[in-house]
């Protein structure tokens, strides 16, 4: 599996748009993993993903670009226990998930709030690499498989706050200086 976009491609570091974007709210595209312009959002959400403190994903829709494209880099992380590096999906979807378990998420479109949300503790994803259009399958477990959830339901119009079983789940995000 390709772990990063290639060297041939420079990303560009895009505004993130904030809730309530109707970009978030609506299901992306499928896209043609092969494109140069999936290819170049591919390395955009990298470039982005890696200059926001505690981003440990990013999606299209975050970027404002209705589409199934995803990066994911939970290496750096204290709660990650096991990971596959930074990687970028397109058209991904969850094939299998097991164990289900309550945890706090927060995310960058949602900068001012961070809720409790149950989800699969361990899935196996399927999707397609940018550039090649290689399918690739990944087996997750623990915080990256909760990364890549909330990543594939970005590209489905969804954000953490459609999961929280109310708002005595929802968190006022604290800030440390």
């Amino acid at each position: 599996m390709t772990r990063v976009v290639g060297s041939a491609v420079v990303g560009r570091v895009l505004d993130v748009v904030r809730a309530p974007d109707p970009v978030l709210s609506r299901p992306g595209t499928t896209v043609d993993p092969t494109a140069p312009e999936i290819v170049q959002l591919a390395a955009d959400l990298v470039a982005t993903m890696r200059v926001s403190p505690g981003c440990v994903g990013l999606a299209a829709p975050q970027v404002g670009v209705s589409a199934k494209v995803f990066c994911v880099d939970v290496s750096a992380h204290p709660k990650t226990r096991g990971h596959h590096g930074t990687f970028v999906l397109c058209n991904a979807e969850v094939v299998s998930a097991s164990r289900n378990e309550k945890a706090r998420e927060g995310c960058m479109s949602v900068p001012d709030l961070t809720g409790d949300v149950k989800r699969a503790s361990r899935v196996v994803v399927r999707g397609q690499e940018p550039g090649t259009g290689t399918e690739v399958v990944i087996e997750a477990e623990a915080f990256e498989a909760r990364a890549l959830q909330h990543e594939i339901d970005h590209c489905e119009g969804l954000l953490f706050l459609d999961r929280v079983a109310g708002a005595h789940a929802l968190h006022t995000r604290k800030t440390y200086l």
